[in-house]
Parts: C-alpha cells; sequence; structure tokens
C-alpha cells in the first residue's frame, strides 16, 4: 500500500498547464440549460487561462466536454425510443455537440464513452487498480437504484407509507438485487481522500460549501463499492478486462474520460495531468470529491488540482420538470435571446454557491438593460454616424484631455478605468463571473455618465477647433473604456466581444490580459465599417415575459406528445 505521505509528497503544487473539463452528461435525456451552465462556466474558466497564461502555454490550454453513454439507463432509454443503442447514443450526443457549438464551447476534445481510445484507457485504468490490489472479487447484495446507478447502504434510503424505499438523495426507487461482482476497497483509501480535499485549504473545493459536505461525508467510514454489474443486467458498458461476465461500473467508466481526454495511458498524457479545474454539479459531488481522488490515489495518480461544484437552476422557483413542463431547452430559448444573450444571463446570474432562479422576465429586463442600453448604446454613440461621421477613432488631444480631468465625471472614469482589470482578474480567479460583470457594468455606467455630462454632441454642433479638439477627445476616452471592457468580457461573451473589438479595430495579437493598460490612440485609427448595432434590444409584441412562458410549455406538451 503507498501511504498519503509517500504519494501525496509527490503532487505538485505548480501547475504548467491548463486542464478544465466539464462532467459528461449522460444521454439519457436531451440537453437542458444546467447542462449548458456547467459548460459555460468551464468554457469561461478555460478562456481566461487562454487570456492570461502567456504564450509559452498556449497550446497546453486544454478544456474536454461530451457524452456519457453507458449502463441500464442507457438500454432502457433505446428500447423505449424503439431503437438500437447505437443509434440513441448517438442521437442524443449530437444534440449536446451542437448545443456546445451554438454556445461557442470551444472545447479540445468532445469525448464520447463509446470511443475505442476511452475503452482502451477504462481497460489500463482497470488494470492498475488491480496491480494495487484495490480491487476484489465478492458477493454482494444490496439497495440498487437504477436511474443513479449506484448501490445504497441503509442510512442513505427513506421509506413511504406502503413500504416502498427510496433514494434520501434523490428520491428515487430502488431495489433488492443481489449479485457477483468485483469490489473496490474504499475503505483503505479514506484517509488518502480525507488529506487530499483538505489539501490547499478552501481552494481545493470551491465553494467551500461543499468541501465542507465532503469532509461530513469523510467522518463516517467509507464502505467498499462495487464495480461492476453482470454482464446479463448490463450488457451496454466496457467489459471487465479478463472476465467477459461483467461490465465496468458505469461510473467509473465515466470518470475516466478525464484521463482519456489527456492521452493516458500513453506516458504523453503526464504533461496534461492532473486537471487544473473541474466543474461539476453538486449532484455529483461524492463521486468527483470521494470515488474519483480514491480511484486515482489507488492507482498512483494525481487526484484533480481544485473541483469547482455549481448549484442548479430552478425555473420561477420550481425545481426543473418534466412533469410541470418547465424545462429550459436553451437553443429555444436563444432563438429568443442570441446565444450569446443566453449565455451572458447565466453566467451573470448563476452563483455557485446557490440555486440559480431562470425568469424569463429577468432574462429580457438584464440583456435590453445592460447588453442593449449599457454597452450596446455605448458603442453606437461613439460609431454612430450623427457624432462621428468619418467613422474614425479619434487621437487624443493632450490639451483637451487636460480640461476633462478637472471633471468630475472624468476623474470617477478614470478610476473606474484603472481599477477594472485587477478588479475582474480577481473575480475571474475565484470564479465568480457575476462580479467580473458587475465591475465591467459599473465602468460602462461611470462611462454613460461621462459621455451624458460632457455632452460631445453638443461640441460637434461648434465650429471652433477646440470645441472639435474635445469632441474627439471625449470619443477617444470613451472608445478605450469599451475596447478594455471587450478584452475583459471574452472569457464571457466571446462572439460579442469579438464583434466590438471588431469594429474598434483591435488586431488580434492585441486582446490579450496584458493589453489592459489605459492606451489612447495617438493617431486616427479608421473604425471598422461593420454596423454599430451590438446587441439589438429585445421587444416582443406584447413585451410580456409570461407569453413566451405559455409558448413553451405549449412547446413542451407538443413534444412530449410526439415521443
Amino acid at each position: 500500500m503507498v501511504t498519503k505521505w509517500v504519494l501525496l509528497r509527490q503532487f505538485s503544487t505548480q501547475v504548467q498547464h491548463s486542464f478544465v473539463t466539464t462532467p459528461i452528461f449522460y444521454v439519457n435525456a436531451a440537453p437542458h440549460i444546467g447542462h449548458l451552465y456547467s459548460s459555460v462556466i468551464a468554457d469561461t474558466i478555460h478562456r481566461f487561462h487562454r487570456l492570461t497564461l502567456g504564450s509559452l502555454v498556449q497550446g497546453d490550454c486544454l478544456l474536454s466536454t461530451g457524452t456519457d453513454e453507458h449502463g441500464l439507463k442507457i438500454q432502457q432509454a433505446a428500447v423505449k425510443h424503439l431503437t438500437s443503442t447505437e443509434d440513441y447514443c448517438n442521437a442524443i450526443s449530437s444534440k449536446y455537440r451542437k448545443m456546445f457549438d451554438r454556445f461557442h464551447i470551444d472545447y479540445t476534445r468532445f469525448i464520447r464513452t463509446t470511443d475505442m481510445d476511452h475503452r482502451y484507457a477504462v481497460e489500463a485504468f482497470w488494470r492498475s487498480l488491480v496491480a494495487s490490489d484495490s480491487i476484489y472479487s465478492a458477493s454482494y447484495a444490496g439497495w440498487y437504484c437504477v436511474p443513479d446507478e449506484t448501490f445504497l447502504t441503509d442510512s442513505q434510503l427513506k421509506e413511504n407509507e406502503q413500504g416502498e424505499k427510496f433514494s434520501l438523495e434523490s428520491g428515487h426507487p430502488v431495489e433488492w438485487t443481489e449479485e457477483e461482482n468485483y469490489m473496490f476497497r474504499l475503505s483503505r483509501y479514506q484517509d488518502d481522500v480525507r488529506h487530499w480535499v483538505k489539501g490547499l485549504g478552501e481552494r481545493r473545493i470551491q465553494p467551500d460549501k461543499f468541501r465542507r459536505i465532503l469532509l461530513d461525508y469523510l467522518e463516517e467510514p467509507l464502505p467498499d463499492i462495487s464495480i461492476s454489474r453482470p454482464v446479463h443486467r448490463v450488457s451496454w458498458g466496457v467489459t471487465v478486462p479478463s472476465d467477459p461476465s461483467q461490465t465496468v461500473y458505469v461510473w467509473l467508466d465515466a470518470l475516466v474520460n478525464y484521463l482519456t481526454v489527456a492521452g493516458y495511458p500513453n506516458d504523453s498524457f503526464r504533461s496534461h495531468w492532473p486537471p487544473t479545474v473541474q466543474v461539476l454539479g453538486k449532484d455529483i459531488l461524492k463521486f468527483h470529491g470521494i470515488y474519483w481522488p480514491a480511484f486515482l490515489i489507488a492507482a498512483k495518480l494525481e487526484p484533480p488540482q481544485q473541483l469547482l461544484v455549481h448549484s442548479h437552476w430552478t425555473v420561477d422557483n420550481q425545481k426543473m420538470s418534466k412533469s410541470k413542463f418547465n424545462v429550459v431547452d436553451p437553443n429555444e430559448r436563444a432563438d429568443l435571446y442570441t446565444y450569446e444573450g443566453l449565455r451572458y444571463f447565466l453566467l451573470r446570474e448563476g452563483v455557485a454557491h446557490s440555486d440559480g432562479n431562470y425568469s424569463d422576465t429577468k432574462v429580457l429586463r438584464i440583456l435590453n438593460s445592460e447588453l442593449a442600453d449599457t454597452l450596446g448604446n455605448l458603442l453606437s454613440r461613439c460609431c454612430g454616424k450623427a457624432l462621428n461621421p468619418a467613422s474614425v477613432s479619434p487621437a487624443l488631444d493632450s490639451e483637451a484631455f487636460e480640461i476633462l480631468q478637472k471633471i468630475d465625471a472624468t476623474k470617477r472614469l478614470l478610476d473606474a478605468l484603472e481599477e477594472m482589470p485587477a478588479k475582474a482578474y480577481n473575480h475571474y480567479k475565484q470564479f465568480n463571473f457575476y462580479l467580473v460583470v458587475d465591475t465591467v457594468i459599473h465602468l460602462l455606467h461611470t462611462a454613460n455618465n461621462f459621455f451624458e455630462t460632457t455632452a460631445p454632441w453638443k461640441l460637434k454642433k461648434s465650429d471652433s477647433p477646440k470645441d472639435r479638439a474635445m469632441m474627439r477627445t471625449i470619443l477617444c476616452v470613451t472608445i478605450e473604456v469599451l475596447r478594455q471592457a471587450g478584452i475583459v468580457v471574452q472569457p464571457i461573451v466571446p462572439a460579442l466581444s469579438k464583434q466590438l473589438l471588431d469594429k474598434l479595430h483591435v488586431s488580434m495579437s492585441a486582446r490579450r490580459w496584458d493589453d489592459l493598460k489605459i492606451s489612447f490612440r495617438t493617431e486616427d485609427v479608421s473604425l471598422s465599417q461593420d454596423e454599430s448595432i451590438l446587441f439589438r434590444r429585445i421587444i416582443f409584441p406584447t413585451d410580456n415575459a409570461t407569453d413566451i412562458q405559455h409558448q413553451e410549455k405549449r412547446s413542451l406538451k407538443k413534444r412530449k406528445q410526439t415521443t
């Protein structure tokens, strides 16, 4: 046995790469807004790392996502849809890939557990667990939850008045199962896992509430867990090496996907291992926070550097449920709000430690107020023909700027501009994306106030060279604000920020975090001839989001009837 003191001493604290992962999504149903939320979080972290890590590690920035396609639930879903298991998996997996592409998830690898290299990785990983004497064969009897694909102890169960038993955590029914399978010595690695969870302090598992939940789990002795299923019951999976009568437990199979993406079992995988940040929903915390590090330690591999655990989304303060017809389809909503708009809303409103509440009324209000009115309108005013007929980003006039700096509105703007990059950087590092947006929107509000106070449209009417110089300098200062705002929000709304920076003629090589230094242009630069409307205000015939909700419910009912 390798003790934690020997093994964990080998774990590095300095990571020379970026490897961000989403969980892989189970293909028993089409994607919904919760799946998209995990993905935009991971994509934002990945893009921020590329923006800030420097050219030496650009090739080492990985983002993985994909689909989990094995297990009994998939077999059952395929039968329900009157199709083959392979065709069913292909159809649902393609929906996820299309959704990620539409929402600009910049993944390096979209992995499927049905991929051949993944099968090889699972088999190699299994053999490494055997080599460390972490697996043994045994008869197992217990309460099994098919929807959750796991055995449960008595303390994890609840019982209704009819005597039927259910999972205490998920509410799904369980059934008594007795079978021969392989067990993993989870109990052997309990101290190792606890040591890993406590490592890096509160940074290991974020937010800290989820670290405390894991430590509470670890207060009780961990039972060994079943990591295989009889092939006669679960045939759709990876066969256990050297034992064709068993298939690998779907969660062990699924977790190995992260190793597959890194290139395991080839030695080259070590240049990408371990993951720097693994993004996951709170419902799969135990699998990623206890089973996963235990599996890796048993295989003499380093566990992930950090887990970022997020909460779920309710819809109008109700849990999303097919029976309530309130499951939010990201693609349908994007038809109303645009892909960038919906992405912005999720990162603007979502907080990791608490469930977010999706509301069409709130989406309309935020997108119209912040993307259309605050950001979009400021760009339009600077680039519109009424004020800027030559369509240029003007050079700074030093004399006019000296006068401008005496105005309180200018002082407030320059202070906000000076502080914004450092504040945004710290919020990104803490995964507080809503605070990044707060910081940028505060700067843009200050810029709009500056614009209103200095009133360049009045100066435009003057024939005085000094007034014209002042007007041009106001535009110069405002465009600098837009340039920096565009760079900072690239990880959050990549397509929208690209449109903004393209309009301002900011070169692709000047869009990195290091470019966030106040740099007023010293000569006129022509703006792009593309239209100045960055985000069109969303207006519905009744301007009533309730109609949208009713429309969505009707659509969901229709889909259910079709199914």
